[in-house]
């Protein structure tokens, strides 16, 4: 019990009566033997543990915080083009003023709005030099091919921005993580695209593009996110289906340590989780499905 009046006392966790506490409890238990096998059975550096979402059944956690599993064959048609350079060792897109502050999704299934945003937020800031901070209220509530706090994918959000005009600043149209009525106006406009592409699922060819045109919106397994505290995370796949996509977030840059490769990926549960918000994952060999659906926005 020590162990989770501790988490409690991190996470500032109170519940509305002492039965409601002690179920808590026994999510939290049968919760630790899990991210205590997925910490054994890990391959990579990873620490798993007592998050914030350790009070949570799977069931609550996939129902608040992620999407429903994403359907693989509905990405962009077009497909990006690879350029050929010399990959280097690491690079991170958070160096070059293309990454906004990491953001909170709340409880809202919404992470599939921020991965897009996140992306185009960069597209912008390398192609016109100016980093916004764009509105995924707007996708969530005007974005009428998917289904705001309840699940959407990247794909169809590249068309609604394109039918909508483009993307409002978050300060403009800010975020309250829930479903609300379209308030958009197109006065209000920030940033436009002209298209979508489907990356590469070659991690090398993500890479080089990833280098040459800025960061890129992902699907990802978030299995073993319940439980990630920081380090490399490389999970075996009968933990982390990688054809089982269920988050959207995105990948801002690579890097090596200690001789293992990875992906930086920044998530949109708070500053609070992971490390400062981010994931780093292993590069190079599909985990979590961390390449099954790469895509971008187009700027011309």
């Amino acid at each position: 019990m020590g162990v989770f009046k501790k988490f409690m006392t991190d996470f500032n966790k109170t519940y509305e009566s002492k039965d409601d506490m002690m179920y808590r409890y026994k999510v939290f238990r049968q919760n630790m033997k899990s991210a205590f096998k997925l910490q054994k059975a890990d391959q990579g550096t990873a620490t798993y543990g007592a998050t914030q979402f350790a009070d949570l059944t799977g069931e609550e956690f996939r129902k608040n915080y992620l999407t429903p599993v994403w359907d693989l064959e509905n990405h962009p048609r077009d497909t990006a083009q690879i350029p050929q350079i010399e990959v280097p060792d690491s690079f991170d897109w958070r160096d070059h003023g293309a990454v906004t502050p990491v953001k909170n999704q709340g409880m809202c299934g919404s992470c599939w709005a921020f991965s897009v945003t996140g992306n185009l937020e960069g597209k912008w800031a390398i192609q016109k030099g100016q980093l916004y901070e764009l509105s995924e209220q707007e996708l969530v509530d005007c974005d009428k091919l998917d289904e705001g706090c309840n699940g959407g994918l990247p794909s169809n959000a590249y068309k609604e921005i394109i039918r909508l005009g483009g993307l409002e600043s978050e300060k403009d149209y800010p975020y309250d993580g829930r479903d609300e009525k379209c308030s958009f106006s197109k006065r209000e406009v920030e940033v436009y695209i002209n298209g979508s592409v489907t990356i590469s699922k070659d991690e090398s060819d993500m890479a080089a593009w990833l280098v040459k045109n800025g960061p890129i919106s992902i699907g990802i397994n978030a299995n073993a996110m319940q439980w990630y505290f920081g380090g490399i995370s490389h999970p075996w796949r009968i933990f982390c289906n990688p054809t089982s996509l269920d988050h959207g977030v995105l990948i801002v840059g690579f890097g090596e340590e200690d001789g293992i490769s990875y992906w930086i990926i920044k998530n949109s549960w708070g500053e609070s989780w992971g490390e400062k918000g981010y994931y780093r994952v292993f590069r190079g060999d599909g985990v979590c499905g961390v390449n099954q659906m790469a895509t971008s926005a187009v700027i011309n």
